[in-house]
């Protein structure tokens, strides 16, 4: 059997994402695209459900890198992306957006830690004995960042960290792990792991006879869309999707243009969107 060519280097950029039902991956694969087009270069995305399917997502790389594209974004939130990560070419120029920790390609990161940080001390500023905290899933990056940005605030502050509360980013798992903390009356104060989850939360407490914010203050992550027209409005920590998408676009077409792979990393800081779910202290 004839052996095939390999394929010539394209003008045309890959992207690999995980469950882009999500709103975090699914902004930012948006958002490189909206930066690809400022710059008139094509972009072809392959979607896997879940990185933890590893030999799946080595698939997928070699599928897409197999196409010729000059090079490839990787938005790879989760531990086992970094086994994902072994099946892209040595010579391919790569990005990843939420890479591993230590990992050593360029990365482009929103700074997590920093967000739980803001979230607590917020709500700490408000008049709160304590915060409780509804986590994310443990595999992924983000999640484990925002419980330590929200354990160093609380040390900060010299308060001990109530137990954690572990939710699948899902409103419907914020909703039971909700149920949870309603039933503490000294729970006043929730910072969500992301705002699907903070909506169950919301929607528990208010089953309770828990009124937001009077009884109980609540943040979230993210500032999803639909963040500002809950009643009252979702006070959140903001990530910049859409810089994320520039800057990862900006490292990928330094490595083009110069042929040379950079070591470079951007972390961009969150924002705090404060609304009306934090009543002021």
């Amino acid at each position: 059997m004839p052996t095939r060519p390999a394929p010539t280097r394209s003008p045309v950029i890959g992207v690999v994402a995980q469950n882009t039902t999500l709103y975090g991956p699914a902004s930012m694969v948006q958002a490189i695209g909206d930066a690809s087009l400022d710059v008139d270069l094509p972009v072809t995305i392959g979607h896997v459900s879940g990185f933890d399917a590893v030999a799946a997502s080595r698939r997928l790389v070699r599928r897409i890198t197999g196409q010729g594209i000059a090079g490839l974004i990787v938005i790879a939130p989760v531990d086992a992306a970094a086994g994902m990560l072994e099946a892209v070419p040595a010579d391919l120029p790569v990005v990843t957006v939420d890479g591993p920790p230590g990992c050593p390609t360029p990365n482009v990161s929103v700074d997590q830690h920093a967000g739980g940080v803001l979230a607590t001390r917020h709500l700490l500023a408000n008049g709160h004995r304590t915060v409780w905290h509804v986590a994310g899933p443990e595999q992924w990056h983000g999640s484990r960042a925002r419980e330590a940005g929200w354990r160093a605030a609380l040390a900060e502050a010299g308060v001990p960290a109530p137990p954690t509360v572990r939710a699948d980013w899902s409103a419907a798992s914020g909703y039971r792990c909700g149920r949870l903390l309603a039933s503490n009356p000294a729970c006043t104060a929730v910072f969500a792991a992301n705002d699907d989850i903070a909506l169950g939360v919301m929607r528990a407490m208010t089953e309770s006879g828990r009124r937001i914010p009077e009884d109980v203050s609540v943040v979230g992550f993210d500032d999803v869309p639909e963040a500002g027209y809950t009643y009252p409005g979702l006070t959140t920590v903001r990530q910049e999707f859409a810089e994320v998408g520039r800057q990862a676009l900006r490292l990928l077409l330094d490595q083009l243009d110069t042929g040379l792979h950079t070591t470079e990393s951007v972390r961009l800081d969150p924002v705090l969107m404060p609304r009306g779910t934090v009543a002021r202290g």
